[in-house]
């Protein structure tokens, strides 16, 4: 597993004051103005210097942008199932805040850092199926004079009702290099590390899914190298951990015998299945994969290209250069294509033939933030 140095600057940042958090919406200040409910969908993301911004999907127009307390995080961002509060990761990725996106008002927060320890959160953030919890996955260490001690990672539990001051309900430890997380039907959350597990958070029960760094398949296969830093997939309820891989066909190490693969792990959320299968020949990067809702078999992929795989036949079907780098893609219900991350403006695509159909222009850089497609009841 290896972490984007992205996090480098992250994690030199420090937590934000208290009396940010009456900070409200820097668009529009009329509440709700604008917005549809009914499962009308919505593009969130978060851009520098610190501002999350709500798009709809059917203008491709930002509907508005709120002023997120504090210095930017990740750009994580977690939603309740009603698509009303939106959770980012804020303050150097110590503080969590969860906005109303109708309004901009800020309903919660939880400053991780507390009790002499310095809590960092890299990705990890998800909302329970009813909405009443908020996990993270906390990475805490206390500084003493001449030392700093590193703790045992936790999954941290919050009640979204508790107001501006939540503190975690429960906390259970869980292992090392856990960012992207995401809860299944049955409320168990998938923890994207080393391995893939599932952790039940009423007990702290964990389980294996699927072993990338673990695995032991037969063969001269390599360990895989997953990509572990965005989240997507709600336009079908499913997580995708990618992953590269290299098949020894000769000796180890023998370049000009050896296959260069993509991979991925695939979790069906609704049914817990897992699925892992190498996808396509290794050709260029892609940071991550979404599915065609229509064709499970249909994966898009971006970076410096915008990219179409069919994985029945393991084969690249098409692909188109972008404008320029770009980290994370998501989809919406209709089946739009949204690449965003790294600069100041989201490319949509339509998804039968690549073609670049609109770009939205942000006020600033969206570096690692998330884009996240929820819709609004």
């Amino acid at each position: 597993m290896t972490f984007s140095r992205l996090f480098k600057a992250v994690a030199l940042m420090g937590a934000a004051s208290g009396a940010a958090l009456l900070t409200g919406c820097a668009a529009n200040p009329m509440a709700e103005q604008g917005m549809k409910a009914g499962g009308h969908e919505y593009v969130l993301t978060v851009t520098r210097p610190n501002q999350l911004h709500i798009i709809d999907t059917e203008t491709k127009d930002v509907v508005r942008s709120c002023d997120v307390p504090g210095t930017f995080g990740s750009g994580s961002i977690a939603s309740s199932p009603d698509g009303r509060i939106a959770y980012v990761l804020t303050a150097g990725t110590e503080k969590v805040v969860g906005f109303d996106i109708r309004n901009c008002d800020i309903v919660f927060a939880a400053n991780q850092s507390i009790n002499g320890e310095r809590v960092k959160t890299f990705v990890s953030l998800a909302v329970s199926n009813d909405g009443k919890e908020l996990y993270t996955v906390q990475n805490p260490t206390r500084k003493l004079n001449d030392r700093y001690d590193v703790l045992q990672p936790r999954l941290a539990v919050y009640d979204t009702a508790a107001g501006l001051n939540a503190k975690p309900l429960r906390t259970y430890p869980v292992d090392r290099r856990i960012t992207k997380i995401a809860v299944m039907g049955d409320g168990r959350i998938v923890l994207g590390g080393a391995d893939l597990t599932a952790i039940n958070p009423n007990t702290g029960e964990v389980k294996m899914l699927s072993k990338i760094q673990n695995w032991n398949r037969a063969g001269s296969w390599v360990p895989p190298d997953a990509f572990a830093m965005f989240n997507q997939g709600e336009h079908v309820g499913e997580y995708i951990m990618p992953y590269f891989t290299i098949k020894w066909n000769g000796a180890p190490g023998d370049m000009e015998k050896a296959e260069f693969w993509w991979g991925m792990n695939r979790i069906d959320l609704a049914s817990g299945e897992v699925e892992e299968t190498e996808t396509v020949p290794f050709e260029f990067i892609v940071f991550n994969w979404i599915t065609d809702p229509l064709n499970k078999d249909i994966l898009y992929g971006a970076f410096n290209q915008l990219s179409k795989h069919d994985i029945s036949k393991k084969e690249t079907v098409a692909a188109v250069d972008l404008d320029h780098t770009f980290y994370s893609i998501n989809m919406d219900s209709n089946r739009t294509i949204y690449i965003g991350g790294a600069s100041s403006d989201i490319s949509v695509h339509n998804p039968d033939t690549l073609e670049k159909i609109a770009s939205i222009q942000l006020t600033g850089d969206m570096s690692s933030a998330d884009l996240r497609v929820v819709k609004l009841h």
